[in-house]
């Protein structure tokens, strides 16, 4: 699961952010009019209503939405949040940001996203399932394995994907039908390497980016603001390749050591105590404090807008790499880009989870499973070349990353839009 930070995120609109970043590529690539209306409109957002018992006997209603963005080079994919903070808007703009992803992975599927809007830490496991089949009850007529893939995502898992999957099966034709969503556990038909893979995928990212901006790995820093799922494996795996993680943060703390935090001994005591906060040897630091901490490599695995006009300027690192979706705004964009610091946005850098989906997807279909090793390699040579093509045209047409990298995705949607063409 992502860990949340505590920084409210009320005050930015998503979906405006979604929207200003096409509006930016469009205008390099001299996009039409029309072709750009098409990308900025979802092809389909169903909101949901959810009435759930629960454990005390009484009926509470929650408010579920799918947002399926665009299915032009493949069926829709993206995760499923369980989040106070979840709205239509944030879901919209997120699977928009998933359209791009799969394209810039260059792997056939379209951008989806859903979320219900609750708090599952108040929830007992049983409310949470009840909750999660009534939700995938309402949206089972608009998604399907070849029209829309769910995962895992906020304050999801595998124990939720399994639920959706045994509904769905039930539902459509009382067999079991494992390809009808990722990120599920083995026993099941879940995909080897699936639950590291958004911190390896991003680990391959932040390799390459440090060869291109000459940086030696052994003698780096890194700061991990959220350590969840894809935080925990980034800082793991950034320090296998010699990086030193000095700070790190969750929804409860931060802790901060100059001389070095050991990732297998912090990741236990966050098993144990539920958090960060508190280990031994280190000092204590807010979310906020953590991005601006002297560091060469920031690893930002929380929420939306954390970086933003305000702290931009203080953040020292040389390399941003975006796990979580969305947590730098296109003006603090402008000013990293101006102060020589490479973000690798987050439809890249976390790109490594939705390349392991669809190779889970692919495995289920076929009813044929891969070793760790088959999946981590593809991983690798797939992310590497999205890293290079981005990387390539961040220099052809000298812009940030993250504009490289919707000018890419959109090429590449727009190319397959123009060849299906308008029906009826």
């Amino acid at each position: 699961m992502s860990e949340p930070s505590t920084s409210s995120i009320a005050a930015i609109n998503p979906f405006e952010v979604a929207l200003r970043q096409l509006d930016e590529a469009a205008k390099l690539i001299k996009l039409d009019n029309g072709m750009q209306q098409i990308l900025a409109h979802p092809k389909r957002v169903l909101t949901v209503s959810i009435p759930t018992k629960m454990d005390n006997g009484e009926i509470k209603v929650f408010t579920g939405f799918r947002s399926q963005h665009n299915d032009a080079r493949g069926p829709f994919k993206g995760g499923i949040r369980y989040h106070p903070q979840v709205t239509i808007d944030e879901v919209k703009a997120l699977s928009m940001w998933m359209t791009w992803k799969c394209a810039i992975a260059d792997i056939p599927y379209g951008g989806g996203k859903g979320g219900i809007v609750c708090n599952p830490k108040e929830m007992s496991e049983d409310e949470l399932e009840r909750m999660t089949r009534r939700y995938a009850y309402s949206i089972a007529d608009i998604i399907g394995p070849h029209r829309d893939i769910p995962a895992p995502d906020v304050y999801t898992g595998g124990k939720e994907m399994a639920w959706i999957m045994d509904t769905f099966s039930a539902l459509k034709g009382n067999f079991v039908q494992p390809e009808i969503i990722t990120g599920k556990p083995l026993a099941i038909g879940g995909s080897l390497g699936r639950n590291e893979a958004t911190g390896r995928g991003l680990s391959f990212t932040v390799r390459e980016a440090a060869r291109k901006l000459k940086i030696n790995m052994k003698t780096a820093t890194v700061a991990v603001q959220g350590f969840g799922n894809a935080g925990q494996f980034a800082a793991q795996l950034v320090e296998e390749q010699g990086a030193k993680i000095i700070a790190a943060s969750d929804s409860k703390g931060g802790i901060y050591n100059k001389s070095g935090l050991q990732v297998g001994a912090l990741r236990k005591h966050k098993e144990k105590t539920g958090s960060v906060a508190g280990f031994p040897g280190a000092k204590a630091t807010s979310n906020e404090d953590l991005l601006e901490i002297d560091c060469t490599i920031l690893i930002p695995a929380a929420l939306e807008n954390q970086i933003t006009k305000r702290n931009a300027g203080k953040v020292s690192a040389k390399i941003i790499a975006e796990a979580a979706n969305g947590p730098t705004t296109p003006e603090a964009d402008e000013i990293l880009y101006k102060n020589e610091s490479l973000v690798i946005p987050d439809i890249l850098a976390n790109g490594g989870g939705v390349t392991v989906s669809y190779f889970e997807w692919l495995q289920n279909l076929r009813r044929e499973y891969w070793n760790e090793d088959q999946v981590n390699e593809r991983l690798d040579k797939n992310i590497t070349k999205a890293f290079t093509d981005v990387y390539g045209t961040h220099e052809k047409y000298g812009v940030n990353m993250r504009k490289a990298s919707t000018l890419l995705a959109v090429g590449r949607v727009v190319e397959a839009t123009k060849i299906r063409g308008l029906w009826p």
